[in-house]
C-alpha cells in the first residue's frame, strides 16, 4: 500500500503548491485594488510609510472610525487604515492604477450633444370610424311586407334594400296628386307635389307616380351609404311609426386605431404627428397614418390615455378588433446625451461615475429626460465633455460608497457647509437656452466663479414669464440667478446680440 501511494504524494503536493499560488496571488490582487496590503497593519505601516493616515475603520462597517489600529469589534479582523490621498479630506473620488482599470474593464465615454429622436412606441387596436355612421329611420308609419335578408355584421354597398314598407298614407296623398294634375293647373299641381314632399315621400317615388299615373304606397328601404350593419331592427310584419330607427349602418372606408399611451410619456405627442403601424395580422406591412385627436380622459385602471390615429382602408382589410403596434415619430431635438448603460439608478436617485484625472473616479448626480436608440438625454448635473464610465461602473461605485466619497451635486461641485440664508446678491453668466417653458428654462451655461460652478447645463426655475418674453431655444443669453431654497432661479436674462 505505501509503495503503490508513492507516486501520488508528489502530484498531492505540487497541487498544494498551485493552490497556496493561487490564494497568494488573489491576496496580492484584493490588496492592490483596496490600495492597502494583505498582512495586516505592520506590513501596511512599512509599505505606505510617509502616507498621512486620517482614521482606521473595518471594511465590513465603514461608517465607524477608529483612532488606532488593532482588531475590529465587529469582525474577527484587523482594522484598516484611510489614508488622506484615497480621497474625502483630498482631492474628491477613488483612485485606481491602470491595471486595475484594464482588469476590470472599465470604459470610459465622453458626454456629448446630439439629436434625440422623440419617438415611442404604444399597442392600440382597430375600431371603426364613427363619424362615418348612417341612421336609417321610417319617414312614415306603416308595415313591413318584406325584408331582404340582411343580418347585423353584414357588409354591403350603398342603395342596398333592407326591406319593402306599406304605406296607407302615402297611398291616398298621390291618388289626390294625381287627380289635381289631370285638371292641368300649374299651381294646384305644385301645391300638391310639395305635400307629398312634406309627408316624406322620396322623390324618386314621387317622380315614379308621375310617369306611371298610378299611386306606389309601397316604398323599398335602402343603405344610403355602404359600410358594416351594426343594427337591424325590422322584421316581416312589423308595424313601424314615423322616425323609428330600422338599421345602423358603419362606413368602412376609414378605421381609426386607438393607441393606450402611457400618460408619464404622452406629454410631446400632438395631433398632427406621424405614426407608423403594425398590424399582427399583416407583419410584413407598415402603415402610415397621423394623429388625429388626443382624447381628454384618462383610463384610471391602466393611467393611459387614448390617441386617435385615422387609417385608409383600402379594401376593407382593416378590421375592428385587430391589433396593432404603433410607433409615433417626431422631429429629433438637439440634447446632452450619454448612454444609457452609464446610469446608476438608485430609486431616489440618479447617478453617473466621472472620469477625473490621474485615474480618480467620483459619482455625479444628474437629472435624466428622454431615453431612445441606447442614449438617454442629460437634463442637468453634466456638461458636454466630461467623461463617465459606461461599463464597470457599479464596482467604482460600490468602492466609493466604502471609501465615503460624496457624490457631486446638481448644480455645483463639491458639496460644501451650510451657509446662512441667501442674500438678493445674483450671480451673472452667459448660457443658450436648450428648453423654455412657462415656468422653467433649460441653459448650458458658462462657468459661474463666484459660487464655484462648473460649466454645464441645468434647469432654472422661472418666477414670472416674462423674464423670457421674445426668446427661445437657441437664443444665447445672459442671465442673473440667485439661489432660494426652492432652486436656482433666473431673475433676469436678455438675449446676447452679435456673439
Amino acid at each position: 500500500m505505501n509503495e503503490a501511494a508513492s507516486p501520488i504524494r508528489p502530484r498531492l503536493a505540487a497541487t498544494g503548491l498551485v493552490i497556496a499560488l493561487v490564494a497568494g496571488v488573489a491576496g496580492y490582487g484584493i490588496a492592490r485594488w483596496t490600495g492597502h496590503p494583505a498582512d495586516g497593519p505592520s506590513a501596511a505601516q512599512g509599505a505606505d510609510a510617509g502616507r498621512k493616515i486620517l482614521y482606521w475603520y473595518d471594511p465590513m462597517v465603514p461608517s465607524q472610525h477608529f483612532d488606532k489600529p488593532g482588531k475590529s469589534p465587529f469582525m474577527d479582523m484587523q482594522l484598516v487604515p484611510k489614508y488622506a490621498d484615497e480621497g474625502g479630506s483630498g482631492a474628491p473620488g477613488v483612485q485606481i492604477d491602470p491595471a486595475t482599470s484594464q482588469t476590470l474593464g472599465l470604459r470610459t465615454v465622453a458626454v456629448r450633444r446630439g439629436e434625440l429622436a422623440s419617438s415611442l412606441t404604444a399597442t392600440g387596436t382597430i375600431d371603426f370610424n364613427q363619424r362615418d355612421v348612417a341612421i336609417v329611420q321610417a319617414r312614415a308609419g306603416g308595415f313591413v311586407q318584406r325584408v331582404y335578408g340582411r343580418a347585423p355584421g353584414d357588409v354591403v354597398g350603398a342603395g342596398a334594400p333592407l326591406a319593402d314598407i306599406l304605406v296607407p298614407e302615402w297611398g291616398g296623398a298621390q291618388a289626390e296628386f294625381l287627380a289635381v294634375r289631370r285638371t292641368g293647373n300649374a299651381a294646384l299641381t305644385q301645391a300638391a307635389r310639395q305635400r307629398l314632399m312634406l309627408l316624406g315621400m322620396p322623390a324618386g317615388t314621387i317622380a315614379s307616380v308621375e310617369q306611371t299615373g298610378r299611386p306606389h304606397n309601397v316604398v323599398t328601404i335602402s343603405t344610403p351609404t355602404g359600410g358594416v350593419i351594426k343594427t337591424l331592427d325590422v322584421r316581416a310584419g312589423m308595424t313601424m311609426t314615423a322616425g323609428q330607427t330600422l338599421a345602423e349602418v358603419n362606413g368602412l372606408g376609414t378605421v381609426w386605431l386607438n393607441a393606450a399611451v402611457p400618460e408619464a410619456i404622452a406629454g410631446p405627442l400632438k395631433p398632427g404627428q406621424s405614426v407608423q403601424a403594425t398590424l399582427a395580422a399583416f407583419p410584413a406591412e407598415t402603415l402610415s397614418g397621423r394623429v388625429s385627436a388626443i382624447l381628454p380622459q384618462t383610463q384610471a385602471d391602466s393611467r393611459t390615455l387614448t390617441v386617435r390615429i385615422e387609417l385608409p382602408n383600402r379594401g376593407g382589410r382593416l378590421r375592428p378588433g385587430m391589433f396593432a403596434t404603433v410607433s409615433f415619430g417626431g422631429s429629433t431635438q438637439p440634447a446632452l446625451l450619454v448612454p444609457s448603460e452609464a446610469l446608476i439608478r438608485t430609486g431616489k436617485r440618479t447617478l453617473v461615475m466621472l472620469a477625473l484625472d490621474k485615474g480618480r473616479y467620483r459619482p455625479a448626480e444628474v437629472r435624466t429626460g428622454r431615453e431612445s436608440g441606447g442614449d438617454t438625454e442629460i437634463l442637468a448635473g453634466l456638461s458636454e465633455g466630461e467623461k463617465v464610465i459606461a461599463s464597470g461602473q457599479f464596482l467604482i461605485d460600490s468602492e466609493a460608497s466604502l471609501s465615503g466619497v460624496e457624490a457631486r451635486p446638481i448644480g455645483g461641485g463639491a458639496p460644501t457647509a451650510a451657509k446662512p440664508a441667501a442674500t438678493s446678491a445674483l450671480y451673472e453668466t452667459v448660457g443658450k437656452i436648450e428648453q423654455l417653458t412657462a415656468n422653467s428654462v433649460t441653459l448650458s451655461h458658462e462657468p459661474v466663479p463666484a459660487i464655484g460652478w462648473p460649466a454645464m447645463t441645468m434647469t432654472f426655475q422661472l418666477p414670472a414669464p416674462k423674464i423670457a418674453r421674445g426668446l427661445k431655444a437657441g437664443d444665447r443669453v445672459r442671465f442673473g440667478f440667485d439661489q432660494p431654497p426652492a432652486g436656482p432661479t433666473v431673475r433676469r436674462m436678455a438675449k446676447v446680440v452679435g456673439q
